[in-house]
């Protein structure tokens, strides 16, 4: 389905075999735009996979339910440990340590999950014959660029 699809925006489509993440050579019809990705490192496709993978776990009602039974249990052990420093010392070691490695994983998902929303908008943008094509690349201008574009289109939608 997805390659049909890609079939039919594009002129040519090659995919070269040796990993679901092979090399794509993408020709567009109306731009005539070609588009080239290399084949990823297996550290970086392994890397994906994973952070992917505990993305979706951890973001689900189980992960909270599992973390929330965790929280509770440590809690009821404080009066038999009386609450020494042993007792804490195990729930902020272990927050920490995960804390510490969901940032990388969170940022690596929210990285990749950007990047394709951005190439998504930018195809629609070129698409669309009266679409502003200096908003393609907006997410390269500084703040204050942003703001005054943004100021422009509120100034627009008060003359509809």
């Amino acid at each position: 389905m997805l390659l049909s699809l890609v079939e039919h925006h594009y002129r040519q489509v090659h995919i070269f075999p040796g990993s679901e993440h092979g090399m794509y050579f993408l020709w567009s019809k109306k731009s005539n735009m070609s588009l080239h990705a290399k084949q990823p490192s297996k550290p970086a496709l392994l890397f994906d996979k994973i952070a992917g993978k505990i993305t979706r776990a951890v973001g689900s009602p189980y992960a909270f339910i599992i973390a929330t039974i965790i929280v509770i249990g440590w809690a009821i052990t404080g009066p038999v440990a009386h609450y020494s420093e042993t007792w804490q010392l195990i729930i902020n070691t272990g927050t920490t340590i995960i804390t510490f490695l969901m940032v990388f994983i969170i940022q690596q998902s929210q990285n990749k999950d950007t990047m394709a929303i951005q190439l998504k908008l930018n195809e629609l943008i070129q698409a669309i014959e009266k679409a502003d094509n200096k908003l393609i690349d907006i997410e390269d201008l500084t703040e204050e660029e942003i703001e005054a574009i943004k100021k422009k289109y509120i100034d627009l939608s008060d003359q509809a």
